[in-house]
């Protein structure tokens, strides 16, 4: 696609703008490492654009906060101070779902996530953010903690211009074949291969 012009021109009745502004499923998926970060990326420039950002963090312990929640936390600060940017809500599994009430333990992991994947589903219903990252959320589906069908059936018919990206390895096929953009991220090297554990600003 050089220049960013598209390789076909469907016949599908709609004009450049219409098409162009349809709002995507994205799966960043496979063995490579940047996943997550392409898609917190993907949320800064959304924010840039005035989108509201909300995140839902799967698996990843609630006691456990990484580089990218802090910017996009003080990104929607910096939002309700000035009016730059859009707004943005982060949740992560457990007792980071902020309309929960538990405690705060890791127990249940799979009503956790089923208990997420409702709350994703009203806000779609609601219309909630612009864009969604559904960060990990592979590993739900690929273990049977969230039903794959209801995941595709609910992200296809969803309303308005709500952007969708969900990272992970091992995507299901049948969300794979919903998405509109699919990446796959392919490992070459990684210093992990060599006794080199993860560092302060390139993991976290």
């Amino acid at each position: 696609m050089p220049k960013g012009v598209p390789t076909t021109v469907p016949d599908d009745g709609l004009t450049t703008r219409e098409r162009r502004n349809r709002p995507l499923i994205m799966v960043h998926t496979g063995p490579g490492k940047g996943k997550s970060t392409a898609a917190f990326g993907l949320a800064m420039r959304g924010w840039n654009q005035g989108f509201s950002i909300g995140v839902f963090q799967f698996v990843k312990s609630a006691k456990w906060r990484i580089g990218e929640q802090t910017v996009l936390e003080r990104l929607g600060e910096l939002h309700e101070e000035t009016g730059e940017g859009g707004p943005v809500t982060w949740h992560k599994m457990g007792s980071g779902w902020s309309w929960s009430r538990k405690a705060g333990t890791d127990e249940d992991h799979a009503a956790d996530a089923a208990e997420g994947w409702q709350e994703i589903k009203r806000a779609l219903a609601e219309e909630r953010h612009d864009l969604y990252v559904l960060d990990e959320f592979t590993y739900p589906m690929k273990w049977g903690w969230v039903d794959v069908d209801d995941v595709v059936s609910t992200l296809v018919n969803r309303p308005g211009r709500q952007h969708v990206v969900i990272t992970g390895r091992h995507a299901d096929p049948r969300l794979v074949e919903a998405a509109n953009l699919v990446t796959e991220m392919g490992q070459v090297k990684h210093p992990m291969e060599v006794g080199q554990k993860g560092q302060r600003g390139i993991e976290w």
